[in-house]
C-alpha cells in the first residue's frame, strides 16, 4: 500500500473510531444527535424494532445506559430507546423549552435582549456556568437562562 493510502486508512479508522470513544463516559450524560437520519430502537441491537426514526441532526440526548456500542438515550420529550454510538456526537446542544425565550447580549437577566428564539428551537451549546448558557443558533449567538433548555443539567459547567 502507498504511503497516501495508508495514510487515508488511518484518517479513516481515526473517524470512525472518534465518536465510539468519545462516547464512554458513565451515564447519564448529555451528547447529540450527530446523522441526519437515526433509527432509535426498543433494544441494543439491529434485530430490535425501530421504535423512531429521528431526521433532525444536533438534537439533544440523554445516554442512561450503555451495553456495548449501544446507548439507551433518552429525548426531551421523554421518548427512549437505544441508538448505536456511531450516531451519536459528543457535541453539546440545547433544545429551548417553555414559551419565547430571550437570549441576551451578555450573561445576566438585565443585559439587551440581543433576540428572541421560539420552543424546540435548537443552538449548539458554546459554554454554561452560573445558570447561563451561550449558545449559537445558526451562527447566532447569545446567553440563554440555562433552566430554559433541555440538553443540560440544572447546575453542570460546560466548557
Amino acid at each position: 500500500m502507498s504511503k497516501g493510502g495508508l495514510a487515508a486508512t488511518a484518517i479513516t479508522l481515526a473517524l470512525i473510531a472518534a465518536p465510539v470513544s468519545a462516547q464512554q463516559r458513565k451515564p447519564p450524560y448529555y451528547a447529540s444527535i450527530a446523522a441526519s437520519e437515526a433509527r432509535m430502537r426498543t433494544g441494543p441491537g439491529r434485530n430490535y424494532p425501530v421504535n423512531w426514526v429521528y431526521v433532525r441532526a444536533d438534537l439533544p440526548i440523554r445516554v442512561i445506559d450503555i451495553y456495548r456500542d449501544w446507548r439507551k438515550v433518552e429525548s426531551a420529550d421523554g421518548t427512549s430507546g437505544w441508538m448505536q454510538v456511531g450516531l451519536l456526537s459528543d457535541r453539546r446542544t440545547g433544545i429551548v423549552q417553555g414559551g419565547i425565550t430571550e437570549l441576551r447580549e451578555s450573561a445576566d437577566a438585565g443585559a439587551r435582549v440581543a433576540w428572541r428564539v421560539a420552543p424546540g428551537v435548537v443552538g449548539r451549546i458554546i459554554g454554561c456556568a452560573r445558570g447561563w448558557c451561550r449558545i449559537d443558533i445558526k451562527g447566532r449567538g447569545g446567553y440563554i437562562e440555562q433552566a430554559r433548555l433541555w440538553g443540560v443539567a440544572p447546575d453542570e459547567d460546560v466548557d
